[in-house]
């Protein structure tokens, strides 16, 4: 049993240091494995989904040297097998980044199905079909994607569909060794696709275009070696800055890029926030009741989805009635029922949730859904009066580093335990 317990009410004051994006890390590690050359990686965030990419590419044979807790050196000189084990890989989604990388390196790849957090239905139809446009040949057998590429990879001109941001960094991995020209349009804007090409570039490759709708790519023979530092968390800072904002406490976040959350900014101070921006920290001071708003998800720059369920739990105790509209995954609202429990009042209706807004939640037993819903319910909880135990805290580990450790640097009153004797020691310690 592991859970997070909570005594809420308390506003959250001080300076709290972002790690690494995971979204950037989890592509960019599996990037790596393509040079035969040593990469030192810095800045890795130290969470479940990162720790469990790391061992997968060590089954496969590559060499892995773990630095300290936030550096990695690796080699993929020494990559034995393409074809990656189900057991070691399957808790997250992002190991369909191997596909992308190994391909692109071996003309060959064989890798489980992806799993991660049940927010809906993430196909990958545009990852393959990037693959068969460069001359992969892919099936699906067994729970196994096989992609080959028998006679070599060519570039090709391709357009995706709809805007994906694992399709676009995997065509974008398996293209920078594929023969002549790729164009990938439509594709995706985020800051980590822009990190993973930067990564690339680094090691050797040819892209140009990442940050717009329209990449192009020139392959190259081979990577070299290199040392890259992954861009900050864009999604942990906008976590903390609607703590600030839930909690109505002043937070300086630190090690950040602001323009990557100009999105989240703006939401912020529309609903009454104070916020500042210094060259790479935003400070949230939240001095007063909170204001309703309408909030759409919608892929970058556009307001993130997966700050979302954040941004719920932030107008569940905003004054009047928010809309939020989630575009991108149709079961992104399975926190409502979790904060309803604590009091909130919300509606939800396909993919909108109307919120009206109360006076304050209650302390309640909770369980986080998944990843961000996690999140949301803690955000929820430290903003609630009384207790909040949040169960199934494995979600929020697995992209989270020291959750817990940086809300009590920030005065929150949260621990994790292990068992009811310790849940209720500290029901007493705090009470």
């Amino acid at each position: 049993m592991e859970q997070y317990v909570i005594k809420g009410g308390i506003p959250l004051v001080g300076e709290v240091d972002i790690a690494g994006a995971k979204n950037a890390a989890l592509p960019i590690l599996s990037a790596a494995i393509m040079s035969n050359e040593t990469v030192t990686l810095e800045n890795l965030p130290d969470v479940n989904d990162i720790n469990v990419l790391i061992e997968s590419i060590e089954k496969i044979g590559a060499h892995v040297e773990r630095v300290d807790r936030h550096t990695v050196k690796i080699n993929g000189s020494t990559i034995s097998d393409c074809a990656v084990d189900y057991e070691s890989i399957k808790k997250i989604r992002a190991s369909y980044y191997l596909l992308g990388a190994l391909l692109g390196k071996y003309n060959r790849a064989e890798v489980p199905l992806p799993g991660g957090c049940n927010i809906g239905s993430r196909p990958i139809d545009q990852h393959l079909k990037g693959f068969r446009a460069i001359g992969a040949e892919v099936s699906i057998s067994h729970g196994t994607i096989i992609a080959k590429a028998e006679r070599g990879m060519r570039g090709a001109h391709i357009f995706m569909d709809v805007v994906s941001v694992g399709a676009t960094i995997n065509i974008m991995m398996a293209a920078s060794r594929a023969l002549g020209r790729t164009i990938i349009e439509n594709a995706a804007k985020e800051p980590h696709v822009v990190d993973a090409a930067n990564f690339l570039n680094s090691m050797g490759a040819d892209i140009r275009g990442a940050g717009t709708d329209v990449i192009r790519i020139r392959g190259v023979e081979k990577f070299h070696g290199c040392t890259y530092s992954i861009v900050p968390d864009m999604i942990e800072a906008g976590t903390y800055m609607m703590a600030a904002a839930a909690t109505k406490g002043d937070v300086v976040v630190r090690n950040v890029i602001p323009k990557h959350l100009e999105a989240v900014t703006a939401k912020l101070i529309e609903i009454g926030c104070e916020v500042e921006e210094g060259d790479d920290s935003i400070r949230v001071v939240a001095s007063r009741r909170l204001m309703r708003t309408h909030v759409k998800t919608l892929p970058y720059p556009g307001f993130p989805t997966d700050m979302q369920p954040q941004m719920g739990a932030v107008l569940a105790v905003a004054r009047g009635t928010s809309i939020v509209t989630e575009s991108i995954f149709e079961n992104r609202f399975k926190y409502v029922d979790e904060l309803s429990r604590m009091g909130a009042n919300i509606k939800v209706e396909g993919n909108t949730a109307i919120i009206d807004g109360v006076s304050g939640l209650t302390g309640a037993r909770v369980s986080s859904p998944d990843l961000r819903a996690g999140a949301a319910l803690v955000i929820a909880g430290l903003a609630a009066e009384g207790f909040t135990t949040v169960d199934d805290i494995v979600y929020i580990k697995r992209g989270y580093e020291d959750f817990d450790k940086k809300l009590q640097s920030l005065g929150a009153e949260i621990r994790e335990v292990a068992s009811e004797r310790e849940l209720r020691k500290f029901e007493l310690s705090v009470g």
